[in-house]
């Protein structure tokens, strides 16, 4: 998709340029600003009564997909937001100029129609057209392989022509706006309020990643596009908004890979008077709701191991430390020192960066060796506290916090917290992070703490990977409409 589009030396296009400009001299407008409805195609298929042609008249629009010419009678298919519907188009009815015209039209033309539905022979419901309208000519043509794109990257850089003729994309990310619409039913249902917090922030807190920085011009002052959601929710546990979520956009200055990119979507709930055990009961009941609800069934296929995921089943649960020691092989890894850990690591292949800290070391197994292998949902728990300051320190192990991360087909899919409310072990945990990214301190979350947080469970739940599990997506490319790509390649 190179080409220049004001050069017509391309042949498809420049033929539709020239209908174009035959339309525009014959005095028609081939942009129209309106083409009423009164059905979506899907809702149109289902208006036919059976047994009684051309008793039901509806109005449709969508884009030609499919022309198959007659002589004095087209079939042909349009498309909309629902689907495809099979429209009937004869010259006896359209009348012979209307006709002359209809059969100039392109694959691709988008078309407003009125008529009535009946049932062909072969039993496909459709609509007689009675009158029809060029609602916006397409100059340029659709790809030709109508089972989809050729190039991948073509699939992400035009995501509309994807959208128009891959009907597994469309598929894909219509299943995504049910789910995300099921989980706000599903939160307000349990009155959870959802509230919008701050795309730019002062501090970029609420975990260790690195943010985007912007500049407002105004204040003179720099801003960080959030990389998370957490600090300003709790705030609003601290205002007496006992059960709050937001579903929001977080922004990360990090690596792009299959689970990753720059910009992604996070569900975060925060719920006063429970813990993560709370948040245990939430996530399932969500999951297997969704999964009930949205999906049809309770068990889908994860194509990477090829086993079935059984969310109507038992949840494991499992300490990360007795995982670690599982597959290290050795009860008292945790008692090991750096020195031993590193050597334990790259024991069981991994490259481990000398400057780590212990428990990066010991991550990065985790990370490595056992998350991937836990396909059926799987709630880890106990992790060590230097993975997150803002969860509560386990009473009875004050090197671990009291946390889940939920592992479902070989990635984390939802973190839960105890949420630290005590502000002096807040601050404490803050000072004391170290390895990787550290979190900024927000002393005016501090601030906001001083005046008394409830006791509260809190989770987060990334969008982005719960489609790509739900819909057995390979990347996380093909569950975001636009995803991050370097510029250029576009026509």
């Amino acid at each position: 998709m190179s080409e220049n589009p004001s050069d017509i030396s391309h042949d498809q296009h420049a033929v539709r340029l020239a209908k174009l400009q035959e339309l525009r001299a014959a005095g028609q407008d081939p942009f129209r600003a309106e083409a009423p409805q009164t059905h979506f195609s899907a809702d149109a298929i289902k208006a036919y009564v059976d047994g009684q042609d051309y008793a039901v008249t509806v109005s449709v629009a969508g884009r030609l997909v499919t022309i198959r010419d007659m002589g004095k009678s087209q079939f042909v298919k349009i498309l909309d937001q629902q689907g495809q519907i099979q429209l009937y188009v004869k010259k006896d009815l359209v009348g012979d100029a209307a006709y002359a015209q209809f059969k100039k039209l392109d694959l691709g033309d988008i078309i407003g129609v009125t008529g009535s539905l009946f049932k062909t022979k072969s039993g496909e419901i459709t609509v007689r057209v009675d009158r029809y309208t060029l609602v916006s000519k397409a100059l340029r043509p659709l790809p030709e392989k109508w089972h989809g794109l050729s190039d991948p990257e073509q699939v992400y850089r035009q995501r509309y022509l994807d959208l128009i003729v891959n009907a597994e994309s469309r598929q894909r990310l219509q299943l995504r706006a049910r789910i995300v619409s099921h989980v706000r039913r599903f939160l307000e249902d349990r009155k959870f309020i959802e509230v919008e917090t701050p795309v730019l922030q002062n501090v970029a807190g609420g975990a260790a990643a690195r943010p985007f920085t912007t500049h407002h011009n105004a204040l003179d002052v720099d801003f960080f596009l959030r990389i998370s959601l957490e600090l300003y929710l709790k705030r609003m546990l601290v205002a007496g908004y006992d059960r709050v979520f937001e579903l929001g956009r977080n922004f990360r200055n990090e690596g792009i890979s299959r689970r990753h990119n720059p910009e992604f979507t996070m569900l975060e709930v925060y719920q006063a008077y429970s813990d993560y055990r709370g948040m245990m009961v939430l996530i399932k009941d969500l999951l297997t709701t969704l999964c009930r609800d949205v999906l049809g069934t309770s068990e889908i296929k994860h194509p990477a191991s090829g086993q079935v995921i059984n969310f109507a089943g038992e949840w494991r649960e499992a300490r990360y430390k007795d995982l670690v020691r599982e597959v290290t092989g050795d009860p008292q890894w945790f008692e090991r020192s750096k020195a031993e850990k590193v050597a334990g690591a790259e024991k069981l292949g991994l490259s481990v960066d000398p400057g780590w800290e212990d428990f990066e070391v010991t991550n990065e197994i985790f990370s490595k060796k056992i998350e991937p292998t836990l396909i059926q949902p799987t709630f880890v728990t106990h992790l060590p506290k230097e993975l997150c300051p803002l969860a509560k320190i386990t009473l009875n192990d004050p090197t671990t916090i009291d946390v889940f991360e939920l592992c479902i087909g070989g990635m984390e899919i939802a973190p839960a917290y105890s949420e630290q409310n005590d502000p002096a072990v807040q601050r404490q945990m803050f000072e004391a992070q170290s390895g990787g990214d550290q979190q900024a301190i927000d002393q005016d979350f501090l601030l906001a703490l001083e005046h008394g947080m409830p006791p509260a469970g809190g989770m987060g739940v990334g969008i982005d990977r719960l489609c790509i599990l739900l819909t057995g997506a390979e990347s996380i490319r093909d569950v975001i409409l636009f995803p991050q790509l370097r510029p250029g390649g576009g026509s």
